[in-house]
């Protein structure tokens, strides 16, 4: 495996290529990372005391504390270039930490405590401190063994630039997998909040100009037949009997209502006969196929029947198909989803459909959504939910 440049990549993740007497491209970056230690890591050694040692001189007077939270975040940037720079010379892939959310914190004071506990602003600090030592070190004896002992140069670069990737990894990495968690859970919950507020809108639209419509009518129509009874029975039986109709349609009306938000044969007798049902309003003709021995969570099992009855309208809409079908099967601690179609494919996220909603939707509840339709077809769009037993019910493996 070959680098942009023809130099041995990296074959397994970020684990460099084994050293060889040859000086190749990849042992060069190493080289080049070793007598770059002693500047780079002189330059903070040299910030990291200033800013330490006048914030904590300085802590008792009005200035120390901001001094300090300022010169924490200036290290949270110290940070960031020293894994730019691993990363483009040593092939140490790390992922960023996450960025303090200053805007969202209140005032001044709120933000200034925050920088203060950053663990990975101080975590900066410590890597910084350390460093000027080993960069001492690594540019002396790599610079020495340019002219001395260049045919084991490879071998002493690697060793070297080793510590190198431990220092980095220990000191620089997120702080576990825990942060980018909070992270995403952050953004989910974001995006949980705005569909849950989409959804109470929409139903409020459609009960106010459906259901709630009919019903005014309907009173004003029986009011009207009110008046007439004694006048004139016949125009008030023709207004009782229109009543009639207002009723079943309002009925009618609130009984698709109620299935948008929570259908009741998902509720009895779970997603088999759900999502049965909603097959039979498919334009398309859909076999559907549920291998489930028990039943999710209610939640789970209300995105499951969302994700495919939006997908079924989009298949009705948009596809062009002549046949469909729907397999929902469990694997391991997951609920997986599976919708396919003959038609035109050509489906996208970003294509209008509703698809990125559904996506939004599911990656809040940490599942997954894949869509796979390539121009001309066929369609297959995957989802996969986390299993989740309902209440009460002993955990499966």
């Amino acid at each position: 495996m070959t680098g942009h440049d023809g130099t041995p990549g990296t074959p397994d993740g970020d684990r460099p290529p084994p050293p060889r007497f040859a000086l190749d491209g990849y042992t060069w970056r190493e080289i080049t990372h070793l007598l770059a230690n002693l500047p780079v890591s002189l330059v903070g050694f040299i910030y990291v005391v200033t800013v330490v040692s006048l914030g904590a001189g300085l802590a008792m007077t009005v200035i120390g504390f901001p001094m300090l939270s300022a010169g924490l975040l200036g290290a949270r940037l110290l940070g960031k270039m020293e894994r730019a720079r691993a990363r483009a010379l040593l092939g140490v892939r790390i992922e960023e930490p996450s960025p303090l959310p200053l805007r969202r914190s209140g005032g001044v004071f709120a933000r200034m405590w925050m920088a203060l506990k950053d663990p990975v602003g101080w975590r900066a600090v410590l890597y910084e401190f350390i460093r000027l030592p080993w960069g001492i070190l690594t540019f002396t004896v790599t610079f020495v063994s340019l002219f001395v002992l260049w045919p084991l140069l490879p071998f002493i670069a690697r060793g070297l630039t080793n510590v190198d990737r431990v220092l980095v990894r220990g000191l620089l990495s997120p702080s576990d997998e825990l942060e980018r968690r909070i992270a995403e859970l952050e953004s989910d919950r974001g995006v949980v909040v705005d569909t849950a507020a989409a959804d109470l809108r929409r139903i409020e639209r459609d009960l106010h100009d459906g259901a709630q419509a009919r019903l005014v009518n309907l009173a004003m129509g029986l009011g009207l037949a009110k008046e007439k009874l004694v006048e004139d029975p016949d125009a008030a039986a023709a207004m009782v009997d229109e009543a009639h109709g207002e009723v079943k349609l309002a009925l009618r009306e609130l009984r698709d209502l109620a299935r948008g938000i929570h259908p009741a044969v998902l509720t009895d007798r779970g997603l088999d006969a759900a999502l049965s049902a909603v097959a039979t309003r498919c334009t398309v003709p859909v076999k559907v196929t549920v291998d489930l021995v028990a039943r999710p969570a209610a939640a789970i099992e209300g995105i499951a029947y969302f994700t495919v009855s939006e997908l079924l309208q989009n298949i009705s809409k948009h596809s062009g198909a002549k046949s469909a079908s729907v397999d929902v099967w469990r694997s391991d601690e997951r609920l997986l989803i599976q919708v396919r179609d003959d038609g035109r494919g050509g489906a996208r996220l970003d294509g209008g459909t509703g698809m990125a909603g559904l996506a939004e939707r599911l990656d809040a509840v940490d599942g997954l959504f894949v869509v796979d339709s390539p121009v001309g077809g066929p369609t297959a769009v995957t989802a996969e939910l986390p299993w989740r037993d309902p209440e009460g019910t002993a955990r499966r493996g």
